[in-house]
């Protein structure tokens, strides 16, 4: 688990979400989505659309999600796949990897309050040493082409934006996603 205070220092790992943590996951999403700031702008998240119910359940049965908290609160989440889907053979990454030799982040994000504090950088850094103790050769990840605020994140953490791909997605329709790719190995 992680605890920071006031923008302060990790002190402690991201947690693993289990069973017991679906409703409070799911309910911090929803409020992530209706409270941040230019989210209709950079994110374009609508719950129920991106991300769904179906797809946070998913996440935790499988074992992929992650949070940290403050005070019992949420203030970060995110999930990681320690494989990457046939969506992601749509551009030459640096790294030649299997599909199941990558983790892929999904759906990271931090609570309004706790934005621009510098928590989603050490969110990502907490993700690849995760991917690292899996013996991953690479964290891949895609982001909206609009979201301007993410590829500054993952640009300032040395991920290398290695192609364009559109995707369709229920809440945006067809749209351009950066695709990004930091080596591990």
């Amino acid at each position: 688990m992680i605890v920071i205070g006031n923008c302060g220092e990790i002190k402690k790992m991201l947690k693993r979400a289990e069973n017991k943590d679906i409703t409070r996951i799911e309910d911090y999403y929803k409020f992530v989505a209706d409270n941040t700031e230019n989210m209709d702008k950079y994110g374009r998240w609508v719950y129920g659309q991106h991300p769904t119910d179906n797809m946070i359940e998913s996440y935790i049965a499988d074992g992929n999600m992650f949070f940290a908290e403050e005070d019992e609160t949420i203030i970060a989440a995110a999930a990681v796949t320690f494989f990457q889907n046939d969506d992601y053979h749509c551009v030459k990454w640096n790294v030649e990897a299997k599909d199941d030799e990558v983790a892929v982040i999904h759906i990271l994000c931090i609570h309004p309050n706790k934005q621009g504090c510098g928590l989603a950088k050490k969110i990502v850094n907490e993700i690849i040493d995760i991917a690292k103790t899996k013996c991953m050769k690479a964290v891949r990840l895609d982001a909206l082409s609009c979201n301007t605020p993410a590829h500054s994140l993952y640009e300032g953490l040395g991920f290398i934006k290695c192609g364009i791909c559109n995707w369709y997605a229920s809440n945006t329709g067809n749209i351009d996603f950066y695709l990004y790719e930091l080596t591990l190995q």
